[in-house]
């Protein structure tokens, strides 16, 4: 029996190796909904869910290949502080939302603001970090 290519509505807890807690379905009051297999979540997630039942609980571990990839370097870049609006007030440590190329907002940590530079990080926050969920299967439709 395989889930790939249905509907499943899943809960789940999203944990690091150190037990910090980064995202919760039960926290947002109802399940995520998503097709299996699809891409449209993490590969592992997908993984995860293909063989489960309704349910079904377990625990799987992502390793960063299969969850949001490894820290690219090429996303870390030093941008002047005169060509930054409101430079005076990045929060350093915190997030901004820049927009993409599409005009989409895309979250950026703000690494660093010295020397007449910022540098920002456009890596996923979760990038390079392994994860560890706890699911639970709710419904399966074809």
């Amino acid at each position: 029996m395989s889930n790939e290519g249905k509907k499943v509505k899943i809960h789940y807890t999203g944990t690091l190796d150190d037990g910090e807690k980064f995202d919760s379905s039960y926290d947002h009051g109802e399940p995520i909904e998503f097709v299996c297999m699809a891409g449209d979540v993490i590969p592992g997630f997908d993984e995860g869910v293909k063989d489960m039942a309704v349910g079904d609980k377990k625990t799987i571990h992502i390793e960063p290949a299969d969850a949001y990839g490894e820290v690219r370097e090429d996303l870390i870049q030093e941008v002047p502080l005169e060509n930054i609006p409101n430079a005076s007030e990045l929060p350093v440590g915190g997030v901004i939302y820049m927009h993409g190329p599409d005009g989409s907002p895309v979250p950026v940590q703000v690494k660093a603001v010295e020397d007449g530079v910022a540098t920002f990080d456009f890596n996923h926050p979760l990038a390079g970090k392994a994860l560890n969920f706890e699911l639970e299967l709710v419904e399966v439709a074809d």
